[in-house]
C-alpha cells in the first residue's frame, strides 16, 4: 500500500514538473514571437519583463531589451544622416535652378517695355513663384545647417518654467526636481521644447506635463515604456500633452522630414528637433504608452 502511495506522489510530482516546464517553454516561445514581430515591424522599443525567468534567461532578456534600444538609436541616427544628405542635395539643385529664373524675371520686370504690357503679369507670376519656391527650400536648409551646440549645465526646473511663461494659455504640470541639471545647449534645447509645445497646441492640447524619466523597479525592465512607475531620476524627460492621439500609422512617420498631417505644416519640426538633440548626445522618441492622463508622451533622454 505504501509503495503505491509513494509511486503516486512521485508520478504526480513528475507530472507537475513537466507541466510547469512545458508552460515555461510556451511563455519563452511567446516572447520570441513578440520580439520577432517587433523587429519585422521595425519597432525596436520592446522591453519585456524579466520576472518569472531563470537567472540565465533573465540575463539574456535584459541583453535583448538593451540591444533593442541600441538598435533603435542607431536606426534613428542613420535615418537622420540619410535625410540630411538627401536634403542637402535637393536644396542645392533646386536653388541652382530657381536662382536664374528669379534673376531674369526681375530684370525683365524693370524694363520699360515690359511695364504695363501684356507680358508683365505673366513675368511677375514667374518671379513670385520662383521666389516662393526659393523661400520654401530655404526653410529646409535648417535641417543641414544647424549651429554647433555649446554644451553647458541647464537647470531644467528653471528652464521649463521659462517655456511655460511663453504659453500661459496652457495648463502646465512641471514635476521636476530643483537640482535636475541637464548638459545641453540651452538655446537649441529651447527650440526643441517650443516645437513640441507648438505641435501640442495645434493638436488642441490644453495641458502639458514635464516629468523626469522614472527608472524601472527592480525586476521590471519595462517600467518606462509601459507603466511609467516612479523612481530615481536618470537624466531624461517625459514631455506629455493631452492633444489628439497620434494614430499608429502616423506615429511611425512623424520624425521623417517633410512628413505632416497638417494642411499648413512644413513637416520639419520633429525631424529638426531630433537632429538638434542628436548633436547634443540625446534622442527623442514617441512613448508606446503615454503618461497616465495624457494622450501623447515624447521621451527625451541620453543617447
Amino acid at each position: 500500500m505504501i509503495p503505491i502511495i509513494i509511486i503516486t506522489v512521485v508520478l504526480a510530482g513528475v507530472a507537475l514538473v513537466l507541466f510547469y516546464w512545458y508552460r515555461h517553454q510556451c511563455l519563452l516561445r511567446e516572447r520570441a514571437q513578440i520580439m520577432r514581430d517587433a523587429i519585422r515591424h521595425r519597432d525596436f522599443s520592446f522591453r519585456l519583463p524579466t520576472r518569472g525567468l531563470f537567472f540565465g534567461e533573465k540575463a539574456l532578456q535584459e541583453a535583448l531589451n538593451d540591444m533593442g534600444q541600441e538598435i533603435q538609436k542607431l536606426v534613428a541616427h542613420s535615418e537622420v544622416e540619410s535625410w540630411q544628405k538627401l536634403t542637402r542635395v535637393l536644396t542645392h539643385e533646386i536653388m541652382n535652378a530657381t536662382a536664374p529664373i528669379q534673376s531674369i524675371s526681375q530684370a525683365y520686370l524693370k524694363r520699360s517695355d515690359i511695364k504695363d504690357s501684356p507680358y508683365e503679369e505673366g513675368i511677375r507670376a514667374i518671379n513670385d513663384t520662383s521666389a516662393g519656391l526659393a523661400a520654401f527650400v530655404e526653410s529646409y536648409r535648417k535641417l543641414t545647417q544647424l549651429q554647433e551646440p555649446v554644451i553647458a549645465d541647464v537647470n531644467m526646473l528653471s528652464f521649463c518654467k521659462q517655456i511655460a511663461t511663453l504659453y500661459p494659455q496652457l495648463q502646465w504640470n512641471i514635476d521636476i526636481p530643483a537640482d535636475f541639471v541637464l548638459q545641453a545647449d540651452e538655446n537649441l534645447l529651447r527650440q526643441v521644447f517650443i516645437n513640441l509645445t507648438k505641435n501640442a497646441i495645434e493638436a488642441e492640447a490644453k495641458a502639458i506635463s514635464l516629468t523626469p524619466i522614472p527608472s524601472p523597479r527592480r525586476g521590471e525592465t519595462s517600467g518606462r515604456k509601459a507603466s511609467l512607475l516612479g523612481g530615481r531620476f536618470e537624466g531624461g524627460l517625459l514631455f506629455s500633452n493631452d492633444g489628439h492621439v497620434i494614430p499608429l500609422d502616423v506615429a511611425q512617420e512623424i520624425f521623417i522630414p517633410f512628413f505632416t498631417t497638417k494642411q499648413t505644416g512644413t513637416g520639419i519640426g520633429l525631424s529638426l528637433s531630433r537632429q538638434i538633440l542628436m548633436r547634443q548626445g540625446m534622442t527623442i522618441s514617441l512613448a508606446e504608452n503615454p503618461l497616465r492622463g495624457y494622450n501623447v508622451t515624447f521621451v527625451i533622454e541620453k543617447a
